[in-house]
């Protein structure tokens, strides 16, 4: 029996409270989870509460939320109405006369036993909740997560799926955002600034352990109905855990703040029954074996400019601008930069290993997550896009290899 329910049945003026609970902790009490009722995996309008729970860990968390709730609410209704009653009932146009007594052993030993029997009534229940969330042995399936700005990628390391890889990025069209300004041009969807390209798919009732870490700076990947919310710190590994028990789609965002682009940085858990998960671990798999262009190709430079302008709209216009103007006094502007119209050896290796500079605050990030072929291919769209006329005009994805040694 959770909290709330014996609550309910230990105070019946509670039963208004309990009847606001969504219908996920409702299900969660009796044991049984339903992927029809309740929530819709990410925020909602004019909500009160938590999200519903979609992990055991969310529903004792829930849970705890409502009991320490309640006790803040006795505690406050019991101290408040004695304050008023004793002033209301012994006010001195009654006749009344202030006490005189300076000390009371039974009242000191009352306010100190009692609020310690109330921390340990909130307590212990937290402490097996918050040990619960730390235990991330025996897991199905291992992720590591990858913060980055402002994207998140994903490797399966371990479980069905190892050897997936993806990044992550927010799919929402800059035409819905707007710019500083101005009004967007394009009316925004239901998922408006919580929805991506490449969602994370789990399987149904399996741990699933995240491996989080960063690659600039510190980001956290946070999911409120699976109550994980886990910081990725440059240079550490941190590690959590969840086990959603229904299928659905779960939405969350960075909750660290990261920089400029923070606000477009969502996470996206889509969670599948075992066979729909087979599926997608093939599907996958099929799709990352054809993406992975024989580095050894010659591509013409139509062709890498083509697919160079896609992987530039995807992973670098946020900082540095569709017009290649970047972002005045905080990142560089690419549209007549020396180092786009100089020798080609140099991008390449800003490309890979990244670059810091004093003259803006944030630095630029390597991008060897990129493939060889898509590297080469966002080098040469530059360098032939806006006003730039670099002599060394075209990249081929064989001299990213070779910088890569």
């Amino acid at each position: 029996m959770t909290y709330a329910k014996r609550l309910q049945a230990l105070v019946p003026g509670l039963a208004m409270l309990a009847a606001g609970m969504p219908a996920w902790a409702a299900d969660t009490a009796t044991g049984t989870y339903t992927a029809a009722t309740g929530g819709t995996g990410g925020p909602t309008d004019r909500a009160l509460n938590l999200q519903p729970p979609a992990t055991e860990i969310a529903a004792q968390v829930y849970d705890l939320h409502n009991w320490m709730m309640v006790v803040c609410l006795i505690i406050f209704v019991a101290v408040f109405g004695v304050m008023f009653y004793s002033i209301f009932k012994h006010r001195k146009s009654l006749g009344h006369k202030p006490a005189t007594f300076h000390e009371s052993t039974a009242v000191e030993v009352a306010w100190t036993i009692v609020p310690f029997l109330i921390v340990i009534g909130m307590a212990l229940p937290a402490t097996r909740t918050v040990v619960g969330m730390k235990d991330t042995t025996n897991a199905d399936i291992t992720i590591k997560v990858t913060g980055m700005q402002w994207k998140w990628g994903y490797d399966y390391l371990k479980g069905e799926g190892e050897g997936i890889s993806f990044l992550s990025n927010l799919s929402t069209p800059r035409a819905q955002v707007g710019a500083p300004g101005f009004q967007p041009t394009e009316a925004r969807g239901d998922n408006y600034l919580m929805e991506v390209d490449n969602e994370v798919v789990v399987p149904v009732k399996r741990k699933i352990r995240l491996i989080t870490t960063a690659n600039d700076v510190i980001h956290s990947w946070s999911i409120p109905a699976f109550a994980v919310k886990q910081d990725a710190i440059p240079g550490f590994v941190r590690d959590t855990w969840f086990k959603s028990e229904h299928t659905g789609t779960f939405r969350g965002y960075c909750s660290e703040l990261c920089g400029k682009e923070h606000a477009f940085m969502p996470i996206v858990v889509r969670v599948v029954s075992d066979d729909e998960y087979k599926v997608w671990v093939d599907t996958k798999k099929k799709e990352m074996a054809a993406l992975a262009d024989d580095p050894t190709k010659t591509w013409t430079i139509d062709e890498l400019k083509t697919k160079g302008e896609k992987v530039y709209s995807t992973n670098c216009v946020a900082c540095h601008q569709a017009n290649g103007r970047g972002t005045p006094g905080m990142f560089a502007s690419l549209d007549g930069s020396p180092v786009v119209n100089g020798p080609k050896a140099e991008q390449i290796n800003v490309l890979l290993h990244g670059k810091k500079s004093g003259k803006y605050p944030t630095e630029m990030p390597g991008w060897k997550q990129l493939s060889d072929t898509d590297i080469a291919a966002v080098i040469t769209y530059t360098r032939n896009s806006w006003t730039n006329k670099a002599e060394e005009n075209i990249v081929q994805p064989a001299e990213v290899v070779a910088a890569r040694k």
